[in-house]
C-alpha cells in the first residue's frame, strides 16, 4: 500500500498546482489506483494492470481541462503492466 501513496500525491499535488479550485481525494490502498473526474473514471490500475506513465500526467490535466469546458472525457489506457509491489 505505502508504495501507492507517493504516486497520489504527486498527481494531487500537480493538479491543485493548475487546477487550484480541485477537490482531490484519495487513500492509500492495496491494489487500486483510479482516477476519476466528476464521477468518470479516466484511468484505472485494476483494468489497465499498472501505473499510468508519466507522460500520461499530461494526458490527466487534459481531461481535467476538458471536464472544466465540459468537454467528454477520454479515458487513459496504456499503463507500466505488469504492476509488481515487492
Amino acid at each position: 500500500g505505502a508504495g501507492y501513496e507517493p504516486r497520489y500525491r504527486e498527481l494531487a499535488r500537480v493538479v491543485k498546482g493548475e487546477f487550484t479550485d480541485a477537490d482531490v481525494t484519495g487513500f492509500v490502498g492495496r491494489s487500486s489506483f483510479e482516477i476519476e473526474i466528476n464521477g468518470q473514471l479516466v484511468f484505472s490500475k485494476l483494468e489497465t494492470g499498472g501505473f499510468p506513465y508519466e507522460d500520461d500526467l499530461a494526458q490527466v490535466m487534459m481531461a481535467i481541462q476538458d471536464a472544466y469546458n465540459g468537454k467528454p472525457l477520454q479515458k487513459i489506457t496504456k499503463s507500466r503492466a505488469p504492476c509488481v509491489i515487492m
